[in-house]
């Protein structure tokens, strides 16, 4: 292993991270070393099917030689994520890589969104992250030391019809992310956003409505020709959370199978 991919000793806390992406990531860093301690929302993991996930990834990263502990929480809810915060700093001692993964999409035509809708992707998306980011920086500042990674979206910056909230979110998320890297930055913690194209995952089902209408929109949105694996995402991800990103901070990067890119 290159050290500096080596996060032993340090301690993760990833919202999000039963399934896709959040998952993908906390693994890699438990591969990698550190202590983990995983959110879940078990209402909605239930709900699409995936009842153990939280369990399963938790036994999958203790048998890298790892402490890991599923968190509980539905971080729409008002107190929720420093709640979830609060009981990760609990179970680790410390947080001192925080990966902010958590959120929602809801896929429909502008017109049709309703204030309710507005209401949810708002918390969650945005608030729930400022809430995080305000608990957790402060700690990590007088350590000296942090890694935060927020989990972006190719949408920021091109979006599509059926997630106007959702990208304009992610955008703002991203104007965060800046504005905090030059507040912290030099406290010896990093904040970056990472933002993945068209990836295969559960959430993307409404893009899977017949497999003509899937490879369609592998056609539009992925010049490689195929859409993304949630381990796509976790070499990137190391590296902005271990020292071999140490003099990365306030960057976006895309991995998108060059989807971001302006092709004619």
């Amino acid at each position: 292993m290159d050290d500096r991919f080596d996060v032993s000793g340090r301690t993760a806390f990833v919202t999000g991270a039963s399934r896709g992406i959040g998952r993908a990531i906390a693994l890699a860093l438990a591969e990698h070393g550190a202590d983990v301690a995983i959110n879940h929302n078990a209402a909605f993991d239930a709900e699409v099917g995936f009842p153990d996930a939280a369990k399963e990834l938790v036994e999958e990263a203790r048998s890298h030689g790892v402490e890991a502990f599923a968190i509980e929480g539905d971080l729409s809810v008002d107190g929720a994520i420093l709640d979830a915060y609060d009981r990760a700093v609990s179970a680790l001692g410390r947080v001192d890589i925080l990966v902010s993964n958590a959120n929602i999409q809801i896929p429909l035509a502008f017109e049709d969104v309703t204030a309710e809708q507005i209401d949810l992707q708002c918390r969650m998306n945005y608030r729930a992250p400022i809430q995080l980011l305000q608990r957790a920086l402060p700690p990590m500042a007088e350590r000296g030391w942090g890694r935060v990674l927020t989990v972006g979206s190719v949408q920021q910056a091109n979006p599509t019809i059926e997630l106007a909230v959702y990208a304009g979110l992610k955008s703002a998320q991203y104007n965060l992310v800046m504005n905090l890297s030059r507040q912290y930055v030099k406290s010896g913690v990093t904040i970056n956003n990472l933002s993945p194209g068209l990836i295969d995952t559960d959430r993307n089902r409404f893009l899977q409505r017949s497999e003509a209408d899937w490879q369609a929109t592998i056609e539009r949105t992925s010049p490689m020709g195929r859409a993304g694996l949630p381990d796509d995402l976790a070499g990137a991800a190391l590296l902005l959370c271990s020292n071999a990103g140490s003099f990365i901070t306030g960057a976006n990067i895309n991995v998108t199978g060059g989807g971001d890119l302006p092709w004619s």
